[in-house]
């Protein structure tokens, strides 16, 4: 079994991170976070990589987010795919969706508070990603930590000390 996690640096992606960690930790499974990079400012830009002024460095982006992995995963696995384009989001969420099922997942744990509701969005990735059937879907709508006794959670991502 392999818990993939769709990573782009936002705070419900990095919520996505440690709660897959968790649960690996008490499954004793591995985690993987994949991140698809569109090589394009104003994608980058609207993520949040880089800010209004700066210049777009595609393999800064990839190495801050790699290290925002292992902060938060310090064992977990990150693979990246870089692509030209700035596709519509069902286009990206492909490509999402190929590099993840790459690590054969049986659980993709998603940070998304779109996916999931009666009306759903059309611009959302986590919408088509979770379309897919080959494997269960956990949804992370709240950044704050689990409910679950069995579930140690990271307290230093909660800001718990």
């Amino acid at each position: 079994m392999t818990f993939v996690v769709p990573f782009d640096g936002s705070e419900l992606s990095e919520a996505a991170l440690v709660r897959a960690v968790e649960y690996g930790t008490a499954l004793e499974e591995p985690v993987t976070a994949v991140t698809v990079v569109p090589e394009r400012k104003r994608y980058a830009r609207e993520k949040g990589w880089i800010g209004a002024d700066e210049p777009f460095d595609v393999d800064a982006v990839v190495d801050g987010l790699r290290e925002r992995v292992h902060e938060l995963a310090p064992d977990a696995e990150f693979d990246v795919e870089r692509i030209r384009e700035f596709p519509p989001e069902d286009r990206l969420a492909d490509h999402v969706e190929r590099l993840a099922r790459r690590h054969d997942p049986d659980v993709l744990f998603l940070g998304s508070d779109n996916v999931g509701r009666v009306v759903t969005p059309l611009a959302s990735v986590g919408v088509h990603v979770a379309a897919e059937e080959s494997y269960d879907v956990f949804l992370v709508r709240q950044t704050g930590p689990p409910r679950l006794e069995a579930i140690d959670p990271h307290g230093e991502f909660y800001g718990e000390e």
